[in-house]
């Protein structure tokens, strides 16, 4: 069976899901985000076997959510660290943490939360907010055409009221 390269799509969703959509992806960036930089604590971590840890933290380079950095420190070789592309990448995850915790938790709660180091008030990812300061669902939201939409895309949401999105 032939995977479907979304790496080769149009939609920046689909080529997003091409790098985080792989398995462990956005758990090592987790990890990141919970301030690991060093492989063996990736490895530890995450329970991850080594090999695997390597394919994905080489790929979370390459795409630029991570670098690769020398390490000082004795036996210390390499550290990875978080670029400022990895790093606009936090807003996405504490919104799907917050799913996450609200419909995948087990009873007694979450096994982590986020707080604010200067207040230690809990982080909360907030709902979308539409103009006139009401959540937003999906059905209050339209689709149209971007600017780099192809003609395909511009047929499909020509006057759409987002009915097929």
């Amino acid at each position: 069976m032939v995977q479907t390269d979304f790496s080769l799509m149009r939609c920046p969703v689909a080529r997003s899901m091409s790098v985080l959509g792989e398995r462990w992806a956005i758990l090592v960036l987790r990890e990141a985000f919970y301030g690991t930089t060093r492989f063996e604590e990736f490895e530890r971590h995450l329970g991850i076997a080594p090999n695997i840890l390597s394919a994905r933290l080489a790929k979370l380079v390459e795409h630029g959510l991570l670098e690769r950095v020398a390490a000082s420190g004795r036996g210390a070789r390499h550290q990875y660290r978080l670029t400022g592309k990895g790093r606009d990448f936090f807003p996405a995850y504490v919104a799907l943490k917050r799913w996450a915790d609200r419909w995948m938790t087990d009873p007694s709660g979450p096994p982590v939360l986020l707080v604010e180091a200067v207040t230690g008030e809990e982080v909360r990812s907030p709902p979308l907010i539409g103009s006139g300061g009401a959540p937003l669902c999906p059905e209050d939201v339209r689709v149209l055409p971007g600017p780099g939409a192809g003609e395909r895309m511009r047929r499909r949401f020509a006057g759409a009221g987002g009915d097929d999105a």
